[in-house]
Order: C-alpha cells, then structure tokens, then sequence
C-alpha cells in the first residue's frame, strides 16, 4: 500500500510538473505575442487589436495604440471626408471601422444561403438574372466565377474603379458599368483579384431576393451571427467586394461559424457543404493568374477567401487597410486582427510571423 500512494505521489508530481511547464511555456509565448504588437504597431498605422478564438472562448484580446503625430493627422484627414469626428483612442473589442477586402468573405457567405435554399446554382449564368451582360458578351459567366474571381473582366485599377463606382446610384448602373469593361481572357480561365465578379453576385441576389444586398445581408447573415455593427454603408449602392465596416467582435462570430463548419450558437447559418465549396481552391494550373495582391506560390482561392497551401487548412481574407481574418481548420481556431493603413510592405511577411506566434500559443 505504501509503494502504491509513494508511487501515485511521484506520478502526481510528475504530472503537475508537466502542467506547469506547459502553462508557462504558452505564458512566454503570450508574452512574446504581446511583445511583437508592441513592436510592429507603427508599421501597422499606430493601432492594432489582436483577438483569438478556440474551445468555446476568447483566449486572447490585446490592444496596442503608439500613434504618431502624422498618423492623427491622417485620421483626422479621413474622418472629415467621412464627415465623422475623428476616433484617436486605442482599440477595443467594439471599435468599428472600414475592413475593405475582409467584406468580400461576409459577401460571399452570403451569397452562398441561396445556394444552400436552392434558390441559386453555382453553375447558373449571370445572364440568367442580368441581361445587360448578355449583350455584352458577358452573360455565360458563371456565379462560381464571381466569386473566385474568374470573370475573365478586364476590370480598371481598382482606385478607379471604387471611384466610379462610388459615382453610382444603382446597383443597376453598377451592372451597366462593368457590362462595359473588356474581356481579358475565357471566363474560368483567368484569375483577376478585383470587384468585379462580386458585385455582380450582388446584383444577381438582389433580383432573386427582392431586397437590397444590405437588407439581405442584414437578414441572412448579420443577424443570426449577432453582428450589431456590421454592414455595407447604406449607400445607394452596395459594394460587396470591399464596402463593409466590422468590429473585432462582430467579425470574429462569423468566423467561429465558418470554423464551426455554418454553426453559431446552435443556429445553423450555412450548410456544412457550403463551407467546404467556398474553401477548396480554385487556383488550377490551367488557369492564368491575370493579376493578384500577393505572389501565388503558397496560396491559392476559393470562394470570396484565400486558401493558404500547401494543406489548405487555413482560410483568410486580409483586407486594404491592414486588417486580417483567419481561420486554422487544423488548430481549430480563429483571429482577427484589426489594423488601418495602407501601406502594405512587408505585410505578407509579418502576417506569416504573426500566425507562427499565434500557433504555437494555441
């Protein structure tokens, strides 16, 4: 009896020890991944919140702010074009902001409860919904093109583009407007990153809804993921590829539902199948990269979302600005980290660094 407890004590230290070491291993790594805020927050704007989720809870939410004089000038100078009042303060949880191309996964997640209702193919062709594209050449796109960006529309860069579109006062006028822009290649056939393809995905859900892509969106995607302060502007035109503002909190419940495989809070938002289509990627070697924000050797795409290669077992869709979504199927967990600025040196590089942090905490 005496050798039994003397050896269950043993084991128990044992164990204990083990924990403790691993406890203090993830602290260090914590410690480092607040350290490496710190010490990239002005090349990230000045302002950076990181937030990740895993096993049901937030397990980390850090907040950094060392804005310098010229980065307040620049908000400032932005606010009063948005004819806000500038917001210097750090970030929390609920700021809200503009998340550019971290719209383009909330646009096609939405465009994706029509397929899932069977309302919409993946295979149907826009000139099906829009015959204004018909007449120019362009009704044989498919709406799996759309959202992967495989138009084959020549579309203009995109600073032209958003301020043509910006001049709109329809989505009607915005199909006309890209009805009129050439053709660089066989639809399926050329990847092209761009508006384009999902605005017209936008304009075909509008006609099989009967509402606005806004208070489809509100509906359908927004509210069932308690997603108080996201949404598309209210402009008179929509623009799903990149018109969103989010939160941290709002973005990161729809990502629990796409780590989830559709499911948030119970609720079942997307079919599981339709989470699996919008992340195989669709980067096949017969087709011709056109053009694309960052070199494609170690990533490819999927609908309305980078698929990270070699495995694919992350998704993202980092946006303009600085912000980054992702999802780690395999880790099983997501983040969000929430930034504003435009230059975008070396971002791939500090992103791969970020997440390497990131993964061995969690």
């Amino acid at each position: 009896m005496k050798v039994y407890e003397t050896m269950s004590i043993k084991n128990f230290a044992a164990v204990l020890l083990l924990l403790f070491a691993a406890t203090t291993g993830r602290a260090q790594d914590k410690g480092q991944l607040d350290q490496w805020l710190d010490d990239h927050v002005q090349e990230m704007g000045g302002r950076a919140i990181l937030a990740v989720w895993k096993d049901g809870r937030l397990v980390y939410d850090h907040s950094v702010g060392e804005m310098t004089r010229r980065q307040k000038m620049v908000n400032r100078f932005i606010a009063r074009r948005q004819k806000k009042e500038a917001d210097l303060g750090d970030y929390t949880m609920t700021t809200r902001q503009p998340i550019a191309s971290c719209s383009k996964w909330l646009s096609a997640a939405l465009i994706m409860t029509f397929v899932d209702e069977g309302k919409l193919r993946l295979s149907d062709t826009v000139g099906t919904y829009l015959p204004v594209l018909s007449a120019h050449g362009k009704g044989n796109i498919t709406i799996g093109q759309c959202l992967s960006h495989q138009t084959g529309i020549n579309e203009p860069p995109l600073k032209e583009s958003l301020k043509d579109m910006r001049s709109l006062h329809s989505m009607d006028e915005a199909v006309q407007y890209i009805a009129g822009m050439p053709m660089e290649g066989r639809p399926g056939k050329v990847f092209h990153y761009s508006n384009a393809g999902l605005q017209i995905a936008g304009a075909v859900i509008e006609k099989i809804g009967g509402e606005s892509f806004e208070s489809l969106f509100a509906e359908r995607i927004a509210r069932p993921l308690n997603m108080k302060n996201t949404d598309f502007g209210h402009g008179p035109v929509a623009m799903p590829a990149g018109g969103a503002s989010s939160t941290p909190e709002d973005y990161l419940n729809f990502l629990i539902m796409i780590l989830h495989k559709g499911v948030f809070d119970g609720r079942r938002v997307l079919s599981e199948r339709s989470i699996a289509e919008m992340q195989v990627d669709r980067i096949t070697r017969d087709v011709k990269v056109a053009y694309s924000p960052v070199p494609m050797e170690s990533i490819g795409y999927g609908y309305g979302e980078w698929v990270v290669r070699p495995d694919g077992t992350t998704v993202t869709s980092p946006g303009l600005f600085g912000s980054i979504p992702w999802v780690d199927n395999d880790k099983g967990y997501c983040a969000f980290l929430m930034t504003f600025y435009i230059k975008n040196d070396d971002r791939a590089a500090r992103f791969k660094e970020l997440k390497q942090l990131v993964d061995r905490c969690y």
